[in-house]
């Protein structure tokens, strides 16, 4: 288990200016939902981009947390789906 503010603690390091979603799925802090949109992943595969979330969650992605789901946007890309553009 891991506190739904530590998961965002953590993706806020490497992610400082990313504009997060977290929702624990469960209630029992281990299944989480999450949409991080940063400038971090342009120019990146959404595999790429995965793999930047994965390793800034670092061992709590081989333990504390059981399921991730996870959407990745670039600000461009966010702005797309929301319509905001």
């Amino acid at each position: 288990m891991i506190e739904a503010a530590e998961v965002e603690r953590l993706l806020r390091i490497r992610f400082s200016d990313a504009e997060l979603q977290l929702v624990d799925l469960t209630g029992t802090q281990d299944h989480y939902q999450v949409r991080v949109v940063s400038q971090a992943f342009s120019g990146k595969s959404l595999i790429e981009q995965h793999q930047l979330v994965y390793g800034a969650l670092g061992s709590a992605m081989s333990g504390a947390i059981h399921a991730l789901a996870l959407k990745t946007y670039t600000p461009d890309a966010w702005a797309k789906v929301t319509g905001d553009r």
